[in-house]
């Protein structure tokens, strides 16, 4: 193996040259099977291959945070103006109609809280209870870096095993700790690992300088994390900038239920993302 101290920079990102996507509008899941496609399908808008997700899985460490209350009074109006919802099932169970159509990411780490280590989690949902829920895939956190690097890479990839299975995909999500970087380096690392093991899709955060390449290096979509509250303005204009650098999507939770008013708020990232 390359000695740690040898590993070199990359160089030729290709920025000019989008990757084939070989007749299918995600990038990188071409060669899938016609169930696994469908809910890809689902989760990513078929006429822009983008996707706006509704993040709302925030309670499963953080408990009733702002804006999060009361699920069935904040966050159900929201619904409809999303390409996708994620939470916890129970969530889903609890307060989610089974009349809504919408496809759901199902929040499946967990096993802490905000009062312990964020980074140790494990598998909190068997696949079969995800696959009766008929959700259209499966999200876990990846934390390169930490203490519980090997642990958290061990969980998405048990879920990507279990998920073949039923034809279920895997976003994996780049979880920072409070003292690992936050950089086109970091996420470059953290997003080609988590598309390395077989991610579907990718969770991230934007970064200013190299997002593009960023993107550019993972054969797989990355949608970018909202990440803590911004002023409207800003969270929109982060949006366009991740979009044109070559994001495929958003996953914003606080930057929406916590806007002055979120439905316009899910509205114009909407018009953004497509």
């Amino acid at each position: 193996m390359a000695d740690v101290d040898d590993i070199k920079d990359g160089k030729d990102f290709g920025l000019d040259r989008p990757q084939d996507k070989h007749g299918f509008i995600v990038k990188g899941n071409a060669h899938y099977d016609w169930g696994l496609k469908n809910r890809m399908s689902r989760i990513f808008n078929p006429e822009t291959g983008r996707t706006v997700m509704l993040a709302f899985d925030h309670g499963y460490f953080q408990g009733p945070t702002r804006g999060l209350e009361r699920i069935d009074l904040n966050i159900a109006p929201l619904f409809e103006y999303a390409d996708t919802l994620m939470c916890t099932r129970g969530i889903l169970r609890s307060v989610v109609p089974p009349t809504c159509t919408k496809p759901v990411v199902l929040r499946a780490s967990g096993g802490n809280s905000v009062l312990k280590e964020l980074e140790n989690e494990t598998v909190a949902v068997d696949v079969e209870d995800a696959a009766r829920l008929g959700v259209c895939a499966m999200a876990a956190q990846v934390y390169i870096g930490s203490d519980y690097e090997h642990k958290s890479i061990k969980n998405v990839i048990d879920l990507i095993d279990a998920g073949q299975r039923y034809g279920i995909p895997t976003l994996a999500v780049t979880g920072v700790g409070k003292d690992m970087a936050r950089d086109a380096r970091y996420f470059g690392l953290a997003t080609r690992i988590a598309a390395e093991i077989g991610s579907h899709y990718v969770k991230s955060y934007f970064v200013e300088e190299g997002f593009e390449k960023v993107c550019a290096a993972c054969p797989v979509p990355i949608v970018i994390a909202g990440g803590k509250k911004l002023p409207e303005l800003e969270a929109l204009e982060m949006a366009y900038k991740a979009i044109d650098q070559g994001a495929a999507g958003v996953d914003m939770g606080r930057n929406i239920f916590q806007a002055d008013d979120p439905v316009a708020m899910i509205q114009a990232v909407s018009r953004v993302v497509h």
